[in-house]
C-alpha cells in the first residue's frame, strides 16, 4: 500500500476494533521507526469531518490490510452566502 503525506484512508473496524464509529484520515506520516505487532503501524493525521475539514490531529495504531482509500474526493467545504445584520 502506498503511504504518501495527503492520502485519505476510510479507518473501520477491519483496521481496528477502536473505530466502531469509522472515521476519514488523512495521513501526515507513518512512524516506521515505532515497534509494533506484526500486520500493525501507527499512523500520524488528521480526523476530517463529512466536508473533508480537519477537525482533530491524532496518531492511531492499525492494521494497513483494513485500511481503505478514500478514491472519491470528500464533499469540498463551501462557505455559505455571506450575510450581512441589519441594523436599526
Amino acid at each position: 500500500m502506498d503511504f504518501r503525506a495527503g492520502i485519505v484512508f476510510h479507518v473501520t473496524r477491519a483496521a481496528s476494533p477502536q473505530f466502531v464509529q469509522p472515521i476519514f484520515f488523512r495521513l501526515i506520516r507513518v512512524h516506521k521507526d515505532w515497534i509494533t505487532y506484526d500486520g500493525w503501524i501507527w499512523l500520524d493525521g488528521y480526523q476530517l469531518n463529512a466536508k473533508g475539514d480537519a477537525v482533530a490531529q491524532r496518531s492511531i495504531f492499525v492494521q494497513p490490510a483494513g485500511l481503505i482509500v478514500q478514491t472519491q474526493p470528500l464533499p469540498a467545504h463551501r462557505p455559505g452566502p455571506c450575510r450581512s445584520v441589519a441594523r436599526a
